[in-house]
């Protein structure tokens, strides 16, 4: 009981709290790599939407800002912290993304977001202990945005291969494995991975580069700088609106890559996203 009152301080933010609290102590995910062990995981797709953090009482980014969605949205909510994604379905990211930023709660946009959640931070015992708790407290019939993953036992790695290509070609971003015997805990372990097409990582925008030749008077190129300290320049991927209006210094963003070179530059980085949760 002393670690669940204890967890569930440190998650409980007050409604009276600024737009910008401390950010919540979230598990965060690892990549999967072919050769690691898949015993006692727990597969499901990821969903390619904005991560939510429910502390009982009001939303919040992963970064620790407040997201201003109707009081409909989160009505008759358990109070038991949540772990989540805030989602819209396949190949939305860009609602999601423009409907969690937003500080003035659209109706129409929200009813076509989910809350799909994955854990349960505030509850002691291992995942497997956890998910068997999500699972008593959702669905609630009069919800249903607000939903469990669906889980399932991982089997081997061709099984994995294969359930990740049906995923991607259904228009989903990948999967998700989480360990049974995990306890909950912050910040990046093996306990939970992302099983991906491709690999992804994030930077931060140090410039904007001119374009040439059909990109001219426009950005050509980003400027980026990884948590490692790579500093790269980030040149495909755009669309002609991005180039007109790019990233702004500061910001960070998300690329996918396909390997490092021997200095540590990603291979083939094409740009994704603007993290909008920093």
């Amino acid at each position: 009981m002393r670690r669940r009152g204890l967890l569930l301080a440190a998650f409980s933010f007050a409604l009276s709290a600024p737009a910008w609290a401390a950010q919540p102590a979230l598990m965060l995910a690892e990549v999967w790599r072919p050769g690691m062990p898949l015993d006692g995981y727990w597969v499901s797709e990821k969903y390619d939407g904005v991560r939510g953090f429910w502390d009982g009482q009001a939303l919040w980014t992963r970064g620790g800002e407040r997201i201003a969605a109707p009081a409909w949205f989160t009505a008759g909510w358990p109070q038991q912290p949540m772990d989540g994604e805030l989602w819209a379905g396949r190949g939305r990211f860009e609602h999601a993304s423009g409907t969690v930023r937003s500080q003035a709660p659209d109706d129409a946009a929200w009813r076509a977001m989910r809350f799909m959640a994955f854990d349960l931070p505030a509850e002691s015992g291992d995942f497997d202990h956890r998910l068997q708790v999500l699972q008593r407290l959702l669905p609630i019939k009069a919800i249903p945005w607000l939903e469990p993953v669906r889980q399932e036992r991982a089997t081997t790695a061709e099984a994995l291969r294969r359930q990740l290509d049906a995923t991607v070609r259904a228009g989903g971003e990948g999967l998700m494995l989480h360990r049974g015997s995990s306890l909950y805990g912050a910040g990046r372990s093996a306990d939970l991975l992302k099983v991906k097409p491709y690999d992804d990582a994030e930077a931060v925008v140090l410039a904007h580069l001119p374009g040439q030749g059909r990109h001219a008077g426009r950005m050509g190129a980003l400027q980026v700088r990884t948590p490692e300290g790579v500093v790269f320049k980030l040149g495909g991927g755009f669309t002609d609106a991005q180039r007109d209006d790019p990233p702004p210094v500061g910001s960070t963003v998300t690329y996918r890559y396909n390997g490092l070179t021997a200095q540590g530059v990603p291979r083939f980085a094409r740009f994704m996203r603007v993290r909008t949760d920093r």
